[in-house]
């Protein structure tokens, strides 16, 4: 059966950091919005916060959502090893190129800064770990290089910000039809 605690406990953490997929569900009055997520892309600072790195992809949906007070859970889970689901329930704040400790971030994953379109800070005020019997084994084999790839060569011919820009504001889904 299902445990609900306020913060992270240190095994959680190990969790975390060994999952090489997590995701990030989201709305602010919407639609919800669920997005798997890869690479080194989440860092644990405190019990109580994590991290999180984006790209420039589709959709900037988790912005807007945090921008808009949303809610957030960040579910992880196991394919290896023994069975687990961890679900963080969050508050976000959105942290953009401009701001000071934007550069702190970049350095903390090791990642060039004009690849990262933003961080995301969560502010976790409820953890979930519950069984995970019923998710199946599968076995991680690398991280696709094609997202990074495209954004590489997008950055080398100067058109990244651009796109960013772009794909700021994500489709409006009401408008399908």
């Amino acid at each position: 059966m299902g445990k609900q605690y306020q913060q992270l406990t240190s095994n959680d953490i190990e969790f975390i950091n060994n999952q090489k997929l997590f995701y990030i569900a989201s709305s602010s009055g919407g639609e919800i919005n669920l997005s798997p997520k890869g690479y080194d892309s989440i860092r644990v600072l405190n019990p109580s916060t994590l991290l999180y790195m984006s790209y420039a992809g589709s959709g900037n949906r988790t912005y807007t959502d945090a921008i808009n007070g949303g809610e957030f859970t960040l579910l992880f889970n196991a394919f290896e090893g023994n069975a687990k689901i961890l679900r963080l329930f969050c508050h976000a704040e959105a942290i953009e190129p401009e701001d000071e400790v934007f550069e702190e971030y970049v350095t903390l994953f090791g990642e060039k800064a004009s690849l990262v379109r933003n961080f995301f800070i969560f502010e976790i005020y409820a953890v979930e770990s519950s069984c995970g019997d019923g998710v199946p084994y599968m076995t991680y084999q690398g991280d696709r290089p094609s997202l990074k790839s495209w954004m590489t060569k997008l950055d080398e011919q100067g058109k990244l910000e651009q796109y960013k820009e772009d794909h700021f504001t994500p489709p409006d889904l009401s408008r399908i039809g």
